[in-house]
């Protein structure tokens, strides 16, 4: 019996000697040498790899730790980089038993400092487009096999069009004439989901663009030509959550990689509701529904709280820095993910990239709510969220509700966004705020209409107001729609971004004449704004409303920017001695939008839905 038990045992120990294993990923597929923090996680993963030990033999390189998680396919490498330490590849051994496996883990030279990596700020006017939905510039990475099931079908709103990096390329000439100077794509980063998950918020693999978009090769080449041109780029980011279909959930590395990872039994949505952050009376159940609940089944909830995925995701963010050299971060869902973690990695970053800016979102439409979320905000104290930007939901809320009303001095029309414009005061840095009238999740702002004086003053306060202004793709030629028939409604593709396209509106010639009034008043304040200092550094003066007139002047280094914006469907005259603070002894005036000179005398009148801006 004892000689079985032996033989039993010996053939057992043999199985466990000779047990699969294999590296099939490592992540970060690189990393950069001379970087602040000495720490680098590596998740690697591969049958069998977390029951492996591990070794590494290279100057300025040790071994910290290995954690090994609940599934046996993943093992967390913790590497020391010394200061010193050269570009090269290094070493990893995984052993187990017998069996060895050695990969080389390459250490490249950072191309900058962290110092000079310059995010987008007051200066820079934000272009918000959707990459599956502007122009198609490869057919031939529209429809790809491997992936799973999804169509291309231009006709249904909700499918994958065949928009692509390639495409925005090919047209870099267009933004360069409308005067635009950052591009904030929606995530570009792969989504192998089922239907085809064309707007990039469900995330299968953090390290790789979507194939259908392009390659991280030419995702780098697009930067590169928008850098020579003068054109930043922020990339979309989601820390939040995940595709459904990432291989985490499929395989899932613990359970606690995930909040409510019992989601097939029992599935927790999140309330959507963002109050719970601030309430001071709110329940423990509300906070949690709200911060751990999943956004939808399709999208799982990360926990950052746990240190390894908290780690995992700062060290993305700080690698597409490195590799692609983006030059700003827009972060989705920014309330829903912990605070304390997000506060670290924005503390991290900054401490890295002390010039780089990103924006958070964070959709509320209470200014005191927005607020709380700007790094050192005393109203959040003694906790800081150390997020630069913020997202001005308030003034999107108040010009949208501006629009329809005419303005009075008792909050309707612009009176609205005057009022908004008040809590500023709870602001520690009000330039320092991402103002737009729409975006990818909204309605557009012309609705169903083509109301173009309407578009034009709202547009003419977001782009010279004390804020970073942020536009919509295709605003520009009276692209609209509504969600109300669906999200795709307000994601139409671009006209002439497709060979077949009957219409264009990339050219001045395939414009309508409407759409060319549109294009040319964009591409006027646009191209004036553009290095004027005026509009990126000047203190704001507000005025309340006159006579359905609301005015505003921006003020640095003794030059003056008067704006002055009829929001009403009338003509009227409104006295010119209620801005003689900021008129002072001037004469005439040119305004910006029309070319024409100003004069000012007693009183000034204007058309229904004017706008003027006025240089002194």
């Amino acid at each position: 019996m004892r000689k079985l038990f032996f033989i039993l045992g010996t053939f057992l120990l043999s199985l466990s000697t000779h047990a699969a294993m294999s590296v099939d990923k490592i992540d970060p597929p690189c990393w950069y040498t001379g970087m602040q923090n000495p720490e680098l996680q590596l998740m690697v993963y591969g049958e069998g790899i977390g029951d492996a030990s591990v070794s590494v033999n290279h100057p300025g390189v040790s071994l910290s730790s290995t954690v090994r998680l609940e599934s046996p396919n993943y093992l967390l490498v913790y590497l020391r980089l010394e200061k010193d330490v050269l570009p090269g590849k290094v070493a990893l051994t995984f052993t187990q038993g017998k069996k060895k496996i050695v990969k080389e883990y390459e250490l490249k030279a950072r191309s900058k400092t962290g110092c000079e990596h310059k995010g987008f700020d007051a200066s820079d006017a934000l272009y918000l487009l959707m990459p599956d939905r502007f122009a198609n510039g490869n057919p031939g990475n529209d429809q790809l096999p491997g992936m799973a099931e999804y169509k291309v079908d231009r006709n249904d709103p909700n499918a994958r069009h065949g928009g692509d990096l390639a495409g925005i390329e090919q047209h870099l000439d267009y933004f360069s004439d409308l005067g635009i100077t950052a591009l904030w794509f929606t995530p570009v980063l792969e989504n192998n989901m089922t239907g085809g998950s064309y707007h990039g918020y469900a995330t299968t693999d953090y390290y790789k663009v979507d194939p259908r978009f392009g390659t991280n090769e030419e995702y780098k080449q697009l930067i590169d030509k928008c850098h020579a041109r003068g054109i930043k780029i922020v990339m979309d980011m989601i820390f939040n959550h995940c595709g459904v279909e990432h291989p985490w959930i499929k395989d899932m590395p613990s359970k606690d990689w995930f909040n409510n990872p019992d989601h097939e039994t029992n599935f927790v949505q999140t309330s959507f509701k963002l109050t719970p952050h601030v309430d001071p009376y709110t329940s423990q159940y509300d906070f949690n529904q709200m911060n751990d609940g999943w956004f939808v089944p399709s999208m799982p909830d990360l926990n950052q709280k746990n240190p390894h995925v908290y780690r995992y995701l700062l060290q993305n963010s700080f690698w597409w820095i490195e590799y692609a050299d983006v030059d700003g971060i827009r972060m989705d869902t920014y309330p829903y993910a912990d605070y304390d973690a997000m506060s670290n990695w924005m503390k991290e970053l900054n401490e890295e990239y002390p010039n780089y800016n990103t924006v958070g979102e964070t959709w509320v439409t209470e200014p005191a709510y927005t607020a709380w979320w700007q790094k050192d905000s005393k109203l959040s104290a003694p906790k800081n969220s150390n997020l630069k930007t913020v997202m001005d939901f308030s003034f999107f809320d108040r010009i949208n509700t501006a629009k329809t009303e005419q303005t009075e001095t008792w909050f309707k029309g612009l009176d609205r966004v005057y009022n908004s414009f008040v809590y500023d005061f709870l602001y520690p840095n009000p330039s320092s705020i991402l103002a737009f009238i729409e975006n990818h999740d909204t309605d557009r702002f012309l609705g169903e209409g083509n109301n173009l004086p309407m578009l034009k003053q709202a547009s003419t306060l977001l782009l010279t107001t004390h804020r970073i202004p942020q536009l919509y793709y295709g605003t520009e030629v009276m692209m609209n729609g509504v969600k109300s028939k669906s999200d795709g409604y307000v994601r139409k593709d671009f006209p002439g971004g497709w060979a077949d396209d009957k219409e264009t509106a990339l050219t001045m010639a395939g414009r309508t004449e409407l759409q060319n009034e549109c294009y040319n008043f964009y591409k006027t304040i646009l191209n004036w704004r553009k290095g004027n200092e005026v509009m990126a550094k000047g203190s704001m003066t507000q005025f309340m409303i006159q006579n359905g007139v609301y005015a505003y002047s921006r003020q640095y280094e003794g030059k003056t920017v008067l704006v002055m914006l009829n929001g009403t469907d009338t003509e009227t005259t409104v006295p010119l001695k209620f801005y003689k603070e900021v008129l002072k002894d001037s004469k005439q005036g040119k305004d910006v939008l029309s070319g024409r000179t100003i004069a000012f005398g007693e009183a000034l009148t204007m058309g229904p839905r004017e706008s003027l801006v006025i240089e002194l």
